[in-house]
């Protein structure tokens, strides 16, 4: 397994993950409008370096347990993080160089009804 970096726009947020398996394409309401594509891990798999201001986003309409970060300089949705203690994060796999990434297999969530993945 290889490990992807990544980075918003101007690059004042950046990330590595050491061990992604797949990407993951959700079609809840949040998600396809920042149009991510979801590299999963352990919060030890992923390194962030933020070096700006962030915009921290918790749908309303959610159970709250996650919240979107995005850079507010540029506005890229780089991660989602755990609002409270949980053992998992996702980066954003689309700011990866499309090289790293073009092995790993893309799997599609239904994030907005069922909660299961479609294939």
């Amino acid at each position: 397994m290889t490990a992807i970096t990544g980075t918003c726009l101007c690059g004042a947020i950046s990330f590595s993950h050491t061990a992604p398996e797949k990407l993951v394409r959700c079609n809840c309401s949040a998600c396809r409008r920042f149009g991510t594509l979801w590299a999963h891990g352990p919060l030890d798999a992923i390194t962030l370096h933020i070096n700006g201001p962030t915009i921290r986003y918790i749908r309303e309409d959610s159970d709250g347990d996650l919240t979107f970060v995005s850079c507010a300089t540029c506005g890229v949705t780089t991660h989602w993080e755990p609002t409270t203690r949980g053992t998992y994060m996702a980066v954003n796999g689309a700011l990866a160089n499309p090289e790293a990434v073009r092995d790993l297999p893309v799997c599609h969530f239904d994030g907005a009804d069922t909660w299961a993945f479609l294939d």
